[in-house]
């Protein structure tokens, strides 16, 4: 059987769980869900990182202990992830009496092993960070994460020979390409294995933080938070000699956010070195979650709450946001207007209709009892089951190399595709023909297969709404034992078991706010106060920075261009800008379609849907026009697709 081993960061207790926790556990819950479905045996870990100078001030502000105060923000995240449909098998603490086991027993094997030793650094240090900064890292005297100025300070402590390990770890990321995934992350972790990699100071003085474990060769020093943190990885299987190390630690993945990548994908790999464990196999890396302000953040009252989400607009469609609207790797925006946009859309007017539809007919036709495949198929059966057959290729392949958002994409490529079954196939006009109440069998049998089978892909991205779905259609089968190869299976319900139609998956969301609500602040100002007659009114005065924002361009890169029929100008395109958007331009008079073949072109990717010459197109590419040409505008350099303008 195969085995997969999946870890979050383990999160620090000095801020409540906000958007960016929530991604990554999601993630690690959909890869860990995906692999069970698969057939493999997995291991899910996540857990609370709780030792280090900013608890120890956290708690000495609160007038508590820090293991008081430790104890009410683990508490939260461990409340937290089952009400958004996380499932972990384990939530380590770093107070866990098994962990500092752990760790001081690795302390003690890398120190014998002559890779620890006694010094004094005097350099710049970041409270925020808890670590010293080298000049390079410095910017403007401060932080470069918290751009908050650092504390010079000297102080003797014990250090790891980190800078030992440099030369193997280039040549393990060169030898093993996709070790750090995306690319983009092993390039930056290799540029800044380019410069001198320096040692690493492990350990605080216990008379200044007490607040830690003691060096089990030192007790007048704790130690430092990575040397710490990091080993829950291990520690979590019961390193050195337990079955679940044994099992799981060679098929170790690890998801984070792209700030924790130089200890993930520097001090963690020289750790693991020194002490003699096997490397892992995979760190997963992804991005910001930002809003207009720009990167979330605590102290600028920017952080989105997860459960607030929840709580207003519901767990599942808050996971599928998530997941359908960032691409991996690359930051993505946050608002409540897209994920309105993204629950209307994709969720109430796709799936639920889809859903609703298919039972309502089952009910009306066949008085809720699934209907056999009472004729040959015909074309349209064939081209549909075809789109499912698709949807299973790209599930299988996108989601172990972290196309969480093209998997959704060709889901629901497939229920787009089964409601225009719907239309095409009329069930309504079979129905009112005696002679063709076979093909109405064939036709209403066909829609429920795509739903179970839609119910099965979806299953890890919304266990809950792929539960409900199955146990609908007549499936008794819970979720948790779901397995693609045999439940993704075309034509496994089974004919005459009764279906249950049921309320809707997902009502749309009606929003309260009118259109001069919807504005930013600064614009309703504006407009209130500005009565100057139009024609009088310069540019400048129209638009300001907040309406500008709500522009989301993105540098795509255009797979396929072609005509359209009886149209001079209009070209039909298919771009990748992260995901693939068919877009209609009217470029073609100056851009004949195989010039733009491979192009890069700045992208519109917010705009609502329109139809010209009876195309749907989702975006608009952007030109200007030099009197009778149009020039598109395009990147200085190659631009991975998807990438934001701001």
């Amino acid at each position: 059987m195969n085995r997969f081993y999946i870890t979050t960061p383990i999160y620090y207790v000095n801020a409540e769980p906000h958007i960016g926790h929530a991604y990554t556990t999601i993630v690690a819950d959909v890869l860990n869900r995906f692999h069970k479905i698969m057939g493999s045996k997995t291991f899910f870990l996540t857990g609370t990182d709780e030792h280090g100078d900013k608890i120890a001030q956290a708690a000495r502000s609160s007038g508590i202990s820090p293991k008081a105060y430790a104890d009410r923000i683990s508490g939260l995240f461990r409340q937290t992830w089952p009400k958004l449909g996380i499932q972990s098998d384990k939530f380590i603490r770093t107070t866990d009496s098994e962990h500092v086991n752990v760790v001081q027993y690795v302390l003690q094997k890398v120190y014998d092993a002559g890779e620890i030793y006694f010094s004094t650094y005097k350099g710049f240090y970041c409270v925020g960070c808890e670590r010293f900064y080298t000049e390079r890292e410095i910017v403007d005297g401060k932080c470069p994460d918290h751009d908050k100025p650092l504390i010079e300070r000297e102080e003797a402590n014990y250090f790891f020979r980190m800078s030992k390990y440099q030369d193997w770890l280039i040549e393990h990321l060169e030898s093993n390409p996709d070790c750090i995934r995306p690319e983009r992350y092993r390039n930056e972790v290799l540029a800044f294995l380019r410069e001198p990699l320096e040692d690493l100071c492990i350990s605080r003085p216990a008379e200044r933080l007490d607040w830690g474990i003691p060096l089990p060769f030192d007790a007048n020093y704790v130690t430092y938070v990575w040397f710490d943190a990091l080993l829950n990885y291990v520690s979590a299987l019961g390193y050195p000699g337990g079955e679940l190390f044994t099992e799981f630690w060679p098929v170790a993945q690890h998801t984070i956010a792209k700030d924790i990548l130089k200890p993930h994908g520097i001090y963690w790999p020289a750790m693991l070195k020194a002490a003699g464990i096997p490397m892992y196999r995979h760190l997963n890396v992804h991005g910001y979650w930002k809003t207009e302000e720009g990167k979330m953040s605590k102290s600028h009252g920017t952080v989105v709450r997860p459960l607030d989400m929840a709580a207003v607009y519901g767990a599942e469609a808050f996971r599928y946001f998530l997941l359908r609207e960032m691409v991996f790797g690359l930051d993505a925006g946050f608002s409540r207007e897209a994920l309105v946009q993204r629950i209307n859309a994709d969720l109430a007017n796709d799936l639920g209709n889809l859903f609703s539809r298919s039972l309502a007919m089952t009910e009306r036709y066949f008085e809720g009892k699934i209907p056999p495949f009472a004729t040959e198929p015909e074309a349209m059966d064939s081209e549909l089951q075809a789109k499912v057959e698709n949807a299973l290729r790209q599930f299988r392949e996108q989601m172990p190399a972290l196309g969480f958002h093209k998997a959704l994409m060709a889901i629901w490529e497939c229920i787009g595709a089964a409601n225009k079954y719907i239309d095409t196939a009329a069930p309504w006009n079979l129905a009112k023909d005696a002679d063709r109440h076979a093909r109405l069998k064939t036709v209403i049998r066909t829609l429920l297969e795509v739903n179970r089978v839609v119910a099965v892909l979806i299953s890890p991205f919304m266990p809950e709404t792929s539960a409900k779905m199955l146990e609908r259609l007549g499936v008794e089968k819970r979720v948790e034992d779901l397995r693609l190869a045999k439940d993704g299976a075309w034509g496994s319900l089974v004919g005459g078991t009764g279906v249950v139609k049921g309320e809707s998956l997902f009502p749309r969301v009606e929003s309260s706010d009118k259109k001069q609500e919807r504005l930013p602040k600064p614009a309703q100002e504006a407009k209130r106060a500005d009565t100057t007659p139009k024609a009088e009114q310069s540019v400048a005065a129209l638009i300001d920075i907040d309406l500008f924002r709500q522009v989301d361009l993105r540098i795509g890169r255009i797979l396929t261009a072609e005509n359209v029929p009886k149209s001079e100008k209009l070209v039909k395109l298919l771009v990748d800008i992260g995901e693939r958007r068919q877009i209609v331009a009217g470029i073609a008079k100056t851009h004949p379609p195989r010039t733009l073949v491979g192009k890069q072109v700045v992208i519109v990717a917010n705009l609502k849907p329109a139809k010209l010459m009876g195309i749907e197109s989702h975006g608009m590419v952007l030109a200007v026009r030099d009197a009778n040409d149009l020039k598109l505008i395009i990147p200085e350099a190659e631009t991975a697709p998807g990438g934001k303008i701001s």
